[in-house]
């Protein structure tokens, strides 16, 4: 029977490696993704355009076009204008991934037949004239600390869409501009010199005492009859059932302590 030949050991080592290191330069993201944080799945998301279009649909694709109408001529002078190298690399990125979302929301216009802006609005124009006339550490300032509020206030909004839109061409778009400014978010905090101080405040959670002083303001009588019933941890009708049991239970309670009465006449015999 003739010998089985057995390829070495380090052959074997030398195709994991090899398969290890084609998985990470196809799929990088996937390879090399956070430990336990879950990419969102968008290919599971639909992009037919089915579904009503809605005014806000409409607004949000409006303002991820206008995101990048200003972010990529930003991101390029970060490149020309700043000399830390961090900022250099943060506009790069993020000048390269505005182009790619720039193709993904002017797709979606087509396809829902949205117009769409081309050139920025008039507050982001003033932001780049600043830029244009800073230099150094003042141009890198000006850059993260406008590009953070910027990405900040369209945060919330992304979510809003996100969660609301009847549409699935815009729900996609939405899902994957979130992953966009998240990315954006980072890039910039990581510079180390963002304000956070002079970053606009949360509003404050809405209580039942806001809305109660809110709507004694307005003289709106039937709603403040329905903010103080749900103010109340608990209804009427249950506070009477708890307090009917406890007697009862406390009625057993006290019987089961007395003494029958023949153990009574045995006590006297």
């Amino acid at each position: 029977m003739p010998a089985v030949e057995r390829k070495p050991r380090w052959r074997h080592l030398a195709g994991v490696g090899l398969a290890v290191v084609a998985l990470a330069l196809l799929q990088p993201r996937a390879a090399w993704a956070e430990p336990g944080v879950p990419v969102p799945p968008n290919q599971l998301i639909t992009d037919t355009g089915e579904g009503e279009v809605s005014d806000a649909d409409r607004d949000f694709a409006t303002k991820v076009r206008l995101a990048g109408l200003w972010e990529m001529p930003a991101g390029q002078m970060a490149q020309e204008k700043s000399d830390d190298p961090r900022i250099k690399s943060i506009g790069k990125d993020i000048a390269a991934q505005h182009t790619e979302l720039d193709k993904l929301v002017r797709a979606a216009a087509r396809k829902l037949d949205i117009e769409l802006p081309d050139k920025p609005n008039a507050d982001q124009q003033g932001w780049l004239g600043e830029m244009r006339g800073a230099e150094g550490k003042e141009f890198d300032q000006i850059f993260v600390d406008r590009l953070r509020a910027a990405h900040g206030k369209i945060f919330p909004a992304i979510a809003t869409i996100r969660a609301s839109t009847r549409n699935d061409t815009i729900r996609k778009l939405a899902q994957r501009t979130n992953q966009f400014v998240a990315t954006h978010l980072t890039l910039l905090e990581s510079s180390g010199i963002v304000d956070f101080a002079a970053l606009p405040t949360a509003p404050p959670p809405t209580t039942a005492a806001a809305v109660l002083a809110a709507n004694d303001q307005t003289g709106d009588q039937g709603v403040n009859q329905a903010a103080a019933r749900t103010s109340s941890p608990l209804s009427t009708p249950v506070v009477a059932a708890v307090v009917v049991a406890s007697f009862a239970a406390a009625f057993l309670i006290t019987r089961k302590m007395w003494p029958s009465r023949q153990r009574r006449r045995r006590r006297y015999y």
